[in-house]
């Protein structure tokens, strides 16, 4: 390690509290890693439009990240960015915004997400076209994919490659699309390409809603993955779960395993081998996203002994970190 690197800057520095808590997570991390486990990782928020894909991507290409739950918004906003960042719009006094101000940017088509503003008609239509393309081709096909295959096949295929306006060693959707790495998407209904999707539906361009696979179909999958690739903790390793966030894109993977052991009666599966959260959600009433961990003993998804940690920050600084460490840059 070098003395002048980002880990050893964390070591040194980082010894109390939810610091502590970051490195102890990072040590869990490689650890887990060493001994021969795997780890799934699930995007929340607006984790693409932060441009994670600056540390994330790295991580899949070195196999520090071997599947991924994500929400449609970071599925599709990561590529949003590949092709329109130069047109984004920075925002720092978006605190001081008035009502007025936010009409402002309707009108000029531009979506606001914290501080960063999404051009509409460089972004979200550029890829609509490209997209609706396959759907209406698989449509008329009789074929079925799942959200992430269709932008797979899209990035593969090279129809954006001349758009692209940053490095694309920066994307994670395309270091995912190069490892064909296994993907999750629930909820893809509420994210803008969903919603399009609905309305090319409606409007008769797709004729069978089927044609994106969603929801229960991914939870099969996921179940036939986990199933797959898992091992008994005394054997090769396990499964770790390394949760950006709250929401659908943790609360739906993590469910995978009570499903085996419950409804399918699989007591052969193991728990997930490591669990580490990065939330600014507080433990409250009823909170799932600010549940501590123990909470989810209960529910069959964790064990006793299963490594786990809470760090109670904004994931937009958190989890370049731990990726830095866990790279060993």
């Amino acid at each position: 390690m070098k003395s002048n690197s980002i880990s050893s800057f964390i070591e040194h520095h980082f010894r109390h509290f939810n610091a502590a808590t970051l490195k102890d997570a990072a040590h869990g991390y490689q650890k887990h890693l060493a001994d021969g486990g795997k780890m799934f990782l699930t995007l929340a928020g607006a984790m693409s439009t932060a441009e994670l894909g600056l540390s994330l991507a790295e991580m899949i290409r070195q196999d520090k990240v071997h599947a991924i739950c994500c929400t449609g918004a970071n599925l599709e906003e990561d590529i949003f960015n590949l092709v329109a960042h130069d047109y984004y719009e920075r925002v720092p006094n978006y605190r001081d915004l008035t009502p007025d101000d936010e009409q402002k940017l309707l009108e000029r088509h531009m979506n606001r997400v914290t501080d960063t503003c999404i051009p509409e008609m460089e972004a979200m239509r550029r890829i609509e076209s490209v997209v609706l393309e396959e759907w209406v081709a698989a449509d008329k096909a009789g074929e079925r994919y799942f959200p992430h295959e269709f932008m797979y096949k899209i990035l593969r295929g090279g129809k954006l490659k001349e758009s692209y306006q940053i490095d694309p060693k920066n994307s994670w959707m395309l270091a995912a699309a190069e490892k064909n790495l296994p993907m999750f998407v629930p909820g893809w209904e509420d994210a803008t390409l969903g919603n399009m999707y609905a309305g090319h539906c409606i409007s008769g361009d797709v004729k069978n809603v089927h044609t994106v696979r969603t929801g229960i179909e991914y939870m099969i999958s996921l179940a036939e993955w986990y199933s797959k690739t898992s091992t008994p903790l005394e054997k090769e390793g396990s499964i770790g779960f390394f949760q950006i966030g709250g929401g659908i894109a943790g609360d739906f993977p993590i469910c995978v395993v009570p499903m085996l052991h419950q409804d399918l009666q699989r007591p052969e599966i193991p728990l997930w081998g490591y669990f580490c959260q990065i939330s600014d959600s507080t433990t409250s009433y009823g909170s799932y996203s600010g549940a501590v961990p123990n909470e989810k003993i209960t529910w069959g998804k964790l064990g006793v002994t299963t490594p786990k940690y809470i760090i109670e920050s904004d994931a937009s600084i958190v989890a370049p970190l731990v990726f830095a460490m866990v790279l060993g840059w």
